[in-house]
């Protein structure tokens, strides 16, 4: 099968999200959303953005199992995908829903005429 690296992107993120429902389960996962994936043009490497949901202690727990079972998580995709060469994964952690859910909190205080700090 022949991949662009929008739509190998697509599969790596169904594939990845139902093992982390089904199949790892390693007590450090926290509740994670993949935000989005993104393979490099010669369809090498994809890098997975992940938002966890916890405290910073919690979301490094989730990192560290993450990066553990990264082999194991290259090789299932390896036999989902069926490349030739599966690209080589990496997990970054995305804190945009955590901002954004900051500068929605900010906006109400200001709409119900708190006062806020920006350096919480």
């Amino acid at each position: 099968m022949s991949y662009r690296p929008e739509r190998l992107a697509e599969t790596i993120k169904k594939e990845f999200s139902a093992m982390l429902h089904n199949e790892i389960k390693d007590p450090r996962l926290g509740f994670i959303t993949i935000t989005r994936v993104a393979v490099s043009s010669d369809l090498s490497a994809a890098k997975i953005h992940v938002s966890i949901y916890g405290t910073e202690e919690e979301q490094n727990a989730t990192m560290k199992a993450l990066s553990k079972a990264h082999g194991y998580i290259r090789s299932e995709l390896g036999k989902r995908i069926r490349m030739r060469h599966t690209p080589d994964i990496s997990f970054k952690l995305d804190t945009s829903v955590v901002q954004s859910i900051r500068v929605m909190e900010l906006l109400k205080e200001i709409n119900e005429g708190k006062e806020y700090t920006v350096n919480d």
